[in-house]
């Protein structure tokens, strides 16, 4: 589908779309072979009856001889163009029926062979837009299903008169709806994403104080997780140290704190889950190339991500090949967390990735400041 002088653009959703050749017509376009076959059929016509002149043959019969040439070769160009147009209307009723497997061949240069293309580019997408449903199910049903399990069995213990509702007993119970909380709020995020309609609070701010308290509030929750924990006899992350650096100190910035604070916090708890046992996780912060723009660094001493996956790290509902997090009782989430920082990140205009490091994980996140930033 290539050739000197083709230029492709490319819009929402991704979509490409050929740009017209040079300005003009393309040397293999629909049109310039429906003009071929209005020369061809004059020349014919015109050289058939030159001929007649010459050899004093009927006028009726040079007519005839025309109209079947050029009826043959209409039919030669009809056919060429309504056989790709059957196969893709059979592409896309099966398309339409949710089999998305099926593709259009590639083998022509004209306009037949850019509307292949894209419809094969929007079957990559809802094959994968339904790969995406079908792992949403699964992970919300896996991620619902053992605190609502647990919490029915504690509750019906209570009931049975098996145990006593004694704080214990309730602290197990708390753990479960909590759980059922942080994924009920997991699903609202996605839900702001996919609409994409969240307006910007953007204020200036002082880096240290703010990270220090978003850093306190993770060390918060995971003790408060760990106290709830200990009395079903399950473990919690509270071995991992969190180091921060902030530099210079009195280091300020422009942007939506609590989207941040989504940001720091999910790179923060996906960090502290693939962080060996007595592990530390730095959050490091320094001053950007724009006016109070800010530079992010999370960094683990875990396994790190391989390469190869640094392009879908911060997909939704992917869960990277380490399929178990280094702490004890530790699950794999469901996967929306970097998703989310990355859909932060974005409203903001800034940019967020995975970078090179000598150990572990280091994500960096980039955010504009005051020159770039959405208002």
């Amino acid at each position: 589908m290539s050739g000197a002088g083709r230029q492709t653009a490319t819009t929402s959703p991704g979509y490409p779309v050929e740009e017209p050749w040079g300005g003009g017509v393309r040397p293999f376009s629909i049109k310039t072979k429906l003009g071929a076959l209005v020369v061809i059929s004059v020349l014919i016509t015109t050289g058939l009856s030159v001929i007649a002149v010459h050899t004093k043959t009927e006028l009726r019969f040079i007519t005839v001889f025309s109209m079947i040439a050029t009826l043959l070769i209409t039919q030669f160009v009809a056919h060429s163009l309504t056989a790709p147009l059957d196969e893709m209307n059979a592409v896309a009723r099966s398309i339409s029926q949710g089999d998305y497997t099926r593709r259009v061949r590639e083998n022509r240069r004209d306009e037949l062979g850019d509307l292949a293309e894209t419809i094969n580019v929007m079957a990559d997408e809802l094959e994968a837009q339904d790969q995406q449903r079908k792992e949403l199910v699964a992970n919300v049903s896996h991620e619902l299903r053992t605190p609502i399990a647990g919490l029915r069995g504690v509750l019906e213990n209570i009931v049975d008169g098996v145990t006593e509702a004694d704080p214990e007993t309730m602290r197990t119970a708390l753990k479960q709806t909590e759980r059922l909380g942080r994924l009920v709020e997991t699903l609202l995020d996605l839900s702001r994403l996919d609409n994409g309609v969240v307006p910007l609070k953007l204020r200036r701010f002082e880096v240290w104080p703010y990270l220090s308290g978003v850093l306190k509030e993770a060390n918060m929750v995971a003790s408060a997780r760990a106290g709830i924990a200990s009395g079903s006899g399950s473990h919690t992350r509270t071995d991992v140290h969190l180091h921060l650096d902030v530099s210079p100190p009195e280091l300020t910035a422009h942007a939506d704190p609590e989207r941040i604070h989504q940001v720091v916090a999910n790179l923060i708890d996906n960090a502290v889950k693939h962080s060996p046992p007595h592990g530390r996780v730095t959050v490091r912060a320094r001053r950007g190339p724009q006016p109070e723009s800010l530079e992010l660094e999370v960094l683990d001493e875990g396994p790190g991500i391989p390469r190869s996956e640094w392009h879908r790290v911060f997909e939704r509902f992917n869960r990277g090949s380490v399929t178990r997090p280094h702490g004890p009782g530790s699950d794999g989430g469901t996967g929306l967390g970097l998703a989310i920082a990355r859909w932060a990140v974005d409203l903001h205009g800034g940019r967020i990735g995975v970078a090179e490091s000598a150990r572990g994980c280091r994500i960096i996140v980039t955010l504009p400041g005051l020159t770039s930033a959405p208002g």
